[in-house]
């Protein structure tokens, strides 16, 4: 069972960044492809960005393309998610998740562990 725990939420102005972090349980970490979702009030949970296990190719929403960046830390079991020229319409509740297909990418069925969430508000 893996157990994912995010941080690095926060409020932050338009044009602002933040790091956010997933730090994962158990050791098979590096074999899992990882995911970040995000959902925004009153709307559906949307992809992000995933990484694929440990050769850790990066896939990212259009949205976010050029802005965000997916890396990972095998060694430390944790996955991040670096957000630069945030907008307001960022806001939203970012989760991590984990997917045994190691190159799983933007469904949300393709993941089988999820973490609790951290708030992210961008604001105007």
């Amino acid at each position: 069972q893996v157990q994912l725990v995010e941080s690095g939420g926060g409020l932050v102005q338009a044009g602002g960044s933040l790091r956010l972090s997933c730090a994962a349980s158990g050791r098979t970490f590096s074999t899992y492809a990882m995911g970040w979702f995000r959902q925004a009030p009153g709307k559906e949970r949307e992809f992000v960005a995933a990484i694929s296990w440990s050769v850790s190719v990066p896939y990212y929403a259009d949205s976010v393309k050029g802005r965000f960046t997916i890396s990972r830390d095998n060694a430390k079991n944790t996955v991040y998610l670096q957000m630069n020229s945030l907008k307001p319409e960022d806001t939203a509740v970012y989760y991590c998740a984990a997917s045994r297909g190691r190159w799983a990418r933007g469904s949300e069925n393709e993941y089988d562990h999820w973490g609790q969430g951290t708030q992210v508000t961008v604001s105007s």
